[in-house]
């Protein structure tokens, strides 16, 4: 049996650690990362005096608004405020009352607020009493940090109202938020009052970087991968990057890798990203049940492994594309190298698509297992895209070439559903630059001409189909349109882009008159303007489709299909 000699439990030493967070927490303005254009802005009025009396920091966490307001706070009491010691704007962070301030101690002329926790009026109402007294010093200011600004009360807010509104001499209010939309549905008329900084998300290399400085000053061997690996889990914020490094160096000895990561975070590998992209690309469909076994059985959170695999398409993506995707291990690299050879852009393009309508459902299901499962096999069942050239070739069809100005191409009359195909009828030919401006050649393109338009304007479209060219000279032309006053307007205020559609199709730089067709047919189907719906559009961009791509439509006819989006 161990026994302890009496008294000794008294002399055991305290072991105290600051937390990295805590412990690289910016000083100075300067060292606010990816927030430049804050620590102008602060830096800035603090220097020249000019300093607000309200403050309204907002951002997503862990990006440095609170750091921000207490190196405001700092600057504006700086004991070595003007020496050589602080520079312009800068507190100097090593005098006593930076000390204070930076550290969170109690001082009388910096107050923290958690608004979550003193929300309501009577709060408000003893932060407003309390600023009314001057600061210990008259050099000094006092300065009030609200965090979590946005979970204050309407009537907490109607009793700051006026105290912004008039404000004591020397008293500053900084309130710091993630959710300023909230602020600006309770209280409207605050932010009319405060000076708005928008912090920005930190970047994956910005961390990083400074993920590499932490560890060379704590004597940490904190390879690329794993660094990489953090950043990418923090989501742009710095503090959170640190406090898993943190607990990373918690788990295990040595240098920290990416395995350490993976195995302190509960992460899951990027070997099992990499089978994934072989089981989807493969098309090895019946491998997908047993491979979310594995994943369940393993205990790996689901909703995690899901933007796992978007992350690994969109490297994939990236690959095929022609770039490369950042903080990408190599084993995962390797799986999107093998496999960007067997599938294109659009496979992927396809397969993001369905993820994305997949994403807020798996979020939401208490069947998480069931959508994960469901996805991942209409990713392998998803037949593979293939050139349009290819299929012509097999088919043994001549493409037809493509016309120097795609919207030139007349488009073929749409048939309605279940008509039997009819043979087309030679086109006339339309006419080239050289040709003198006539009727008949703008008739025979008039088409393209249409279609033109609806590619910039769908209703000028529709309207001008309603009109037809009856006079044509060397400088303008005249349109007559059937007795309806709403094409008839609509027309005439689209002149010049009517103008600019002829020009484009034909060459001809015309000037476009429109008048009624005073004996020409009024159908009662076409009296009204064709409504536009989301079907009418899909068919008008397939028909666009079709004109611009001369081999999309070859083989569309050879084969019979049916385009869709």
């Amino acid at each position: 049996m161990v026994g302890v000699a009496s008294g000794s439990l008294g002399r055991l030493p305290l072991m105290t650690r600051t937390a990295l967070a805590r412990k690289y927490r910016p000083t100075r303005f300067s060292g606010l990362v990816a927030q430049e254009h804050v620590a102008a802005g602060l830096t800035g009025a603090v220097a020249k005096d000019r300093v607000a009396h309200a403050y309204l920091l907002t951002g997503p966490r862990g990006v440095g608004k609170t750091s921000a307001a207490r190196i405001l706070a700092m600057s504006l009491n700086c004991e070595r405020r003007g020496t050589d010691a602080a520079p312009p704007g800068e507190p100097c962070g090593a005098c006593d009352s930076c000390h204070r301030i930076w550290s969170g101690a109690a001082n009388l002329d910096v107050v923290e607020i958690d608004a979550a926790s003193n929300r309501g009026v009577d709060d408000a109402r003893d932060l407003r009493e309390r600023a009314m007294y001057a600061a210990s010093g008259a050099e000094r200011y006092k300065a009030y940090i609200i965090d979590e600004a946005h979970m204050l009360t309407r009537e907490a807010w109607n009793a700051l109202l006026k105290i912004l509104e008039e404000p004591p001499a020397r008293v500053v209010f900084v309130f710091a938020t993630t959710e300023p939309q909230k602020i600006a549905n309770t209280a409207a008329p605050v932010l009319s009052r405060v000076q708005r900084f928008d912090f920005r998300r930190i970047g994956p290399q910005a961390i990083t970087e400074r993920l590499q400085y932490v560890a060379k000053a704590e004597n940490i061997v904190l390879e690329d991968d794993a660094a990489q690996l953090i950043a990418r889990v923090a989501s742009g914020a710095l503090r959170d990057a640190l406090s898993l490094l943190d607990q990373t160096l918690a788990f295990g000895e040595g240098a920290v890798t990416a395995t350490r990561v993976r195995d302190a975070l509960g992460l899951i590998d990027d070997e099992v990203y990499a089978e994934l992209l072989d089981i989807v690309v493969e098309g090895r469909t019946a491998d997908v049940f047993p491979f979310v076994a594995r994943l369940v059985e393993a205990g790996a959170d689901l909703i995690e492994f899901t933007n796992g695999a978007g992350e690994a398409l969109r490297a994939l993506l990236l690959h095929i594309v022609g770039a490369q995707a950042e903080g990408v291990s190599e084993v995962l690299r390797s799986a999107v190298r093998r496999n960007a050879e067997r599938c294109g852009e659009g496979d992927v393009l396809r397969m993001l698509r369905l993820f994305g309508e997949t994403e807020v459902l798996i979020r939401r299901s208490p069947n998480v297992r069931l959508h994960v499962e469901t996805l991942l096999v209409q990713w392998s069942l998803l037949d593979r895209t293939v050139e349009i050239q290819a299929v012509l070739d097999a088919l043994g069809v001549t493409r037809r070439d493509a016309p120097a100005e795609p919207v030139s191409r007349v488009p073929r009359p749409k048939q309605t559903a279940g008509a039997s195909r009819a043979p087309r009828a030679a086109a006339p030919a339309p006419p080239t630059p050289g040709d003198p401006p006539s009727v008949t050649g703008l008739e025979a393109v008039w088409p393209a001409v249409l279609e033109a338009v609806g590619q910039k304007r769908r209703m000028v479209r529709e309207a001008l189909a309603h009109a037809r060219p009856v006079a044509v000279t060397a400088h303008g032309v005249t349109l007559e349109v059937t007795q309806s006053d709403v094409h008839l307007q609509g027309l005439q205020q689209s002149t010049a882009l009517i103008g600019t559609a002829i020009q484009r199709v034909t060459g001809w730089r015309l000037r476009v008159e429109c008048r009624p067709d005073e004996q020409g047919e009024t159908p009662t189907s076409q009296a009204e303007p064709q409504r536009l719906s989301r079907t009418g559009d899909q068919e008008e961009r397939v028909k666009s489709w079709r004109a611009k791509d001369p081999a999309l439509d070859t083989v569309a006819d050879a084969l019979d299909l049916e385009l869709l989006e």
